[in-house]
């Protein structure tokens, strides 16, 4: 039995599930939405025309059918929609229809029943890869890095953040070629985790892979990365990898392009839909703060505190206004509703933080 829901532009059926499971015969995670209203907005700031675009583990066609009907239409050259599973096919090609998008004897569409790996290693090569899977993106990199147009851009997702963050040290050792670290930090170590073994697995073919957006959610971690082409870039990317605090190897270069993150800020704000999200619009908002800041980590203040034996706590605003007139910058982060990212030293922060807000 199938049930029929709108998100963003796209009107599909989804299968009458109770709970998001990997037993569901076509995955569809409602959750996700936000997924996918970044992936449009990036692509929509990303200032590429004439893509080809896949999209391998399609499950309902949701991503690619929002694509198809929220993006201009010189965005996209062709789209390639897989799915490995006859029924989400055949829910794929039914959902098409429910939105009005011909696809039959349409250049632009091809929609395919395989393996995603054989879908992509039998292509000629995309301009933009998504990889969203349940669970890890380890099996699908090797083949979507070898078939990653130059300058073209990848698309991760993780959902088994209970390696990436340190609650299963050994499955991330096994997965991820790393060591976590569970504490207050630890979704952004987890996300530089996941950006190394992506970037390790494009450096094989001289990809030098830049995180251009990047976020952790709730239950999953999700990363952008243009692709420059080139031996000497690809070393380039290798040098960035290091320790933090015991955990890594880890990424330790930006995480965001502050131009795109601001350029998708602006797309949201002046759209009639996306503009009526708050949760997004603080969201992106965020982390355009974010990317302004060249800073490995971020600091939580409960943390702090706790280490510290401060017993009275400033307000975070009070602490970033502080900081700033120290002369570094300050800023919220998405990790953490109680933390703030700023490149000034340990050291002078809790100093700060000693200061009795009453005097």
């Amino acid at each position: 039995m199938n049930r029929q829901i709108i998100e963003g532009s796209a009107k599909i059926e989804i299968p009458k599930e109770e709970k998001v499971s990997r037993s569901m015969g076509v995955f569809y995670n409602p959750a996700m939405s936000l997924n996918r209203d970044i992936s449009v907005l990036l692509l929509d700031s990303a200032g590429r025309s004439g893509m080809q675009m896949a999209d391998p583990l399609a499950a309902t066609g949701v991503r690619s059918i929002r694509f198809l009907k929220e993006l201009s239409a010189s965005k996209i050259k062709r789209i390639c929609i897989n799915d490995y599973d006859k029924n989400a096919v055949k829910l794929i090609k039914e959902n098409f229809a429910l939105n009005n998008i011909q696809y039959k004897n349409n250049p632009k569409i091809v929609i395919q029943n395989q393996d995603a790996n054989i879908f992509l290693l039998n292509s000629t090569g995309f301009d933009y890869i998504d990889i969203d899977p349940f669970g890890t993106p380890n099996p699908f990199l090797d083949a979507a890095c070898k078939r990653l147009a130059r300058n073209g851009i990848l698309a991760v997702t993780a959902t088994d953040t209970s390696a990436l963050c340190g609650t299963a040290p050994k499955a991330c050792l096994r997965k991820y070629w790393a060591i976590p670290k569970k504490d207050a930090i630890m979704h952004e170590t987890g996300l530089r985790i996941l950006v190394r073994k992506v970037q390790l697995a494009g450096a094989q073919y001289d990809k030098a892979l830049f995180p251009i957006f990047s976020y952790s959610k709730e239950h999953y971690m999700r990363v952008f990365f243009r692709n420059d082409k080139g031996k000497s870039k690809s070393d380039s990317v290798l040098k960035q990898h290091g320790m933090l605090n015991g955990a890594g190897p880890i990424w330790l270069g930006g995480l965001w392009d502050k131009n795109l993150a601001d350029a998708m800020y602006c797309k949201a704000l002046k759209s009639s839909y996306f503009s009526k999200n708050k949760g997004l619009m603080k969201f992106l908002k965020t982390i355009k703060e974010e990317s302004r800041i060249n800073a490995v980590g971020f600091y939580d203040l409960h943390d702090i505190c706790s280490k510290n034996n401060i017993k009275s706590l400033l307000k975070r605003e009070e602490i970033m206004e502080k900081i700033m007139k120290s002369g570094y910058k300050a800023c919220e982060t998405h990790f953490s509703g109680h933390s703030l990212r700023s490149g000034i030293p340990y050291p002078k922060l809790v100093g700060i933080m000693k200061i009795n807000k009453f005097l």
